[in-house]
């Protein structure tokens, strides 16, 4: 059974850091691309970050640049985002996300993982 576990979520004040893993099992997350969405209140989910199997290719939403940074441990079969100069409109549930290309396609989410940026 595959399964995404995110975990390091919680509150933070503005201008913090939050560090999020995404522990996969079930599955070998470097035959997958490996991303984060999230979805604040109100808002429809959207990605912040993904990165290549190999971990040599990153993509990030133009609101983080700069700020996240996603990585992998393809060992220990877990994705990070790394978040610092948070937001208040970082403020969402932050989902990992699994997707296998080709035939055929796959994809898995986890949980979610809340993360509150408020003073």
């Amino acid at each position: 059974q595959v399964q995404l576990v995110e975990s390091g979520g919680g509150l933070v004040q503005p201008g913090g850091s939050l560090r999020l893993s995404c522990a996969a099992s079930g599955l070998t997350v470097s035959a997958y691309y490996m991303s984060w969405h999230r979805q604040g209140p109100g808002k429809e989910r959207e990605l912040v970050a993904g990165i290549s199997r190999a971990g040599g290719s990153t993509t990030y939403a133009d609101s983080v640049k700069g700020r996240f940074t996603i990585s992998r441990d393809n060992a220990k079969n877990t994705v990070y985002l790394q978040m610092n100069s948070l937001k208040p409109e970082d403020t969402a549930v932050y989902y990992c996300k699994a997707d296998r290309y080709g035939t055929p396609a796959l994809t898995y989410w986890g949980q979610g993982t809340q993360v509150t940026v408020s003073s």
